[in-house]
């Protein structure tokens, strides 16, 4: 019961000087907000680390032509992937489900009637299809045949369909695709965009042999994608395809590659490295909020002991222990944080809310930042409350009143 009273003594000595504990909260306040919008985009950033690895697919194997580490984009212009690397992998390599070849183009002149624009231009397998999980709503897919005969058709992404058919249907209309005229076979379904935020719906796909011969002029691929029958096998596979293009490529370690073999793991490793470093500058930067609230509220209870040294030394002479002005001062310490820290993280739920709006970052609330922010209220009223709270516990009672 004594304990309390005195607690109540230190919060109705911060109520009565209201201005000052404002100051001493405003550090806490800030530094927890921060912490908890870090929060929130980290937790963001692990659902799309775990949106990207699900869109990727667990049992995916990708080999980009050019060399790099990493989740790499496909580098336009290298040349050092070829269709006979792909057949070496489906002869050497076991456990596959699917090798599909794509050869990509992209800012390509497409055109139908008179409305026209640029698309990026897919010459993919009859296979592409089903490794992509990505069927036509309407029409036909590229088929085997239309590889065989090198047919002049193609499959089209739905935003490219609008912007060159508008509302009507495309499926048996023709277009121009560079210098070649092609036969809209078929629409894709729409597609959420890409793990990096592309929209993936402004494409045409087209038959492999059709791109390389009659379009593209060229025998080089853009990308394998190699899809295995057990997500478990895909890093012991990763490493045989490696060894496989070594060999075949003439790459002899520590010589750099010149292809790039990206899995999974690459696409989360890669999406949890930048956000780490953006989760740690913030971190940072919430941190040094709290140390410098903490050291301004350490000044302004030094400064209040000061202040309030006849007051202190009053209670000393009617009473009250070093241990009781020890608490009451603690006391206004730890409720400045704990409450800064009530603000702080009101503040900070509604940055991280509003946030998405402004920002393209994705944020998710959870109760950690709360539970979170009052232990490091807690910590910081502790550390920095002790030193005013000895000072003032330490006055002699009869020099206080002189």
């Amino acid at each position: 019961m004594r304990l309390s009273r005195i607690a109540g003594e230190g919060v109705r000595a911060l109520a009565a000087h209201k201005l000052r504990t404002f100051f001493m909260m405003v550090g806490t306040i800030v530094g927890i907000a921060a912490l908890t919008v870090i929060l929130a985009i980290g937790k963001g950033t692990q659902r799309e680390v775990m949106k990207s690895v699900n869109a990727f697919g667990a049992r995916l194997i990708k080999i980009n032509a050019g060399g790099g580490k990493g989740y790499t984009k496909p580098q336009p212009g290298v040349v050092t992937l070829k269709l006979e690397d792909a057949d070496a992998i489906r002869s050497a390599i076991t456990g596959w489900d699917i090798v599909t070849c794509v050869a990509q183009k992209g800012a390509v002149p497409a055109k139908a009637g008179d409305r026209q624009c640029e698309t990026a231009v897919f010459a993919v397998d009859s296979d592409w299809h089903e490794a992509m999980e990505w069927p036509a709503k309407e029409g036909e897919e590229i088929a085997p045949e239309d590889l065989a005969t090198m047919a002049h058709v193609c499959v089209l992404g739905t935003r490219l369909a609008k912007t060159l058919f508008g509302e009507d249907n495309p499926v048996g209309s023709d277009i121009q695709i560079g210098n070649v005229r092609f036969r809209v076979k078929g629409v894709l379904i729409h597609h959420d965009a890409s793990p990096g935020g592309e929209d993936e719906n402004h494409r045409v796909v087209i038959p492999l042999t059709t791109g390389l011969r009659r379009l593209y002029n060229q025998n080089h691929l853009t990308y394998i994608r190699v899809r295995m029958k057990n997500a478990d096998d895909v890093p012991a596979t990763a490493e045989q395809i490696r060894r496989l293009l070594h060999e075949r490529h003439h790459v002899t370690p520590p010589e750099t590659d010149d292809f790039s073999i990206v899995t999974a793991k690459e696409v989360a490793d890669a999406a949890r490295g930048i956000s780490g470093t953006l989760t740690a500058l913030l971190a940072a930067l919430a941190g040094l909020g709290l140390l410098v609230g903490g050291v301004v509220m350490m000044n302004i209870l030094l400064i209040s002991v000061t202040e309030r040294t006849r007051e202190i030394g009053l209670r000393r002479a009617l009473g009250a222990t070093r241990q009781a002005i020890f608490v009451q001062f603690l006391t206004e310490s730890l409720s400045v944080t704990v409450i800064g820290a009530v603000f702080g993280g009101a503040l900070g739920w509604g940055v991280s809310v509003l946030l998405p709006r402004f920002v393209k970052v994705i944020t998710v609330i959870s109760w950690e930042p709360f539970a979170l922010a009052v232990v490091f209220a807690l910590g910081v009223g502790l550390i920095f409350g002790v030193q005013p709270a000895r000072r003032a516990a330490r006055l002699h009672p009869v020099e206080a009143l002189r």
